[in-house]
């Protein structure tokens, strides 16, 4: 999670980018997903887009994220996926992969 901070924001909790915010630069659309995830698990808890900006919160949706789309903890695929979606391409997601490798 670290490594992707990194290259989504330097670190900045305050980053913006269009539609993309925080720390990890998460969009609305991933916010949504997230409390869809959480209301099919029968949880009360669901997050605002202002958790965006606040950098555990936003692990916590990372997390939230992987333990749904990649629950065999699969490095490549939480790298890949976090830049190009569930349905990614290796091809497009080469530079980003390799960016936040380099940081491992």
């Amino acid at each position: 999670m670290n490594a992707i901070i990194q290259v989504e924001s330097g670190g900045r909790s305050k980053a913006k980018n269009g539609n993309q915010c925080g720390a990890m630069q998460i969009t609305p659309i991933l916010v949504q997903e997230c409390n869809n995830i959480l209301k099919e698990r029968k949880s009360k808890k669901r997050f605002t887009l202002s958790d965006r900006f606040n950098v555990n919160k936003s692990k916590e949706m990372f997390l939230l994220i992987q333990s749904y789309h990649n629950p065999k903890n699969d490095i490549e695929k939480a790298i890949r996926s976090w830049n190009g979606g569930q349905q990614y391409s290796v091809k497009r997601t080469q530079r980003y992969f390799e960016k936040v490798m380099s940081y491992l």
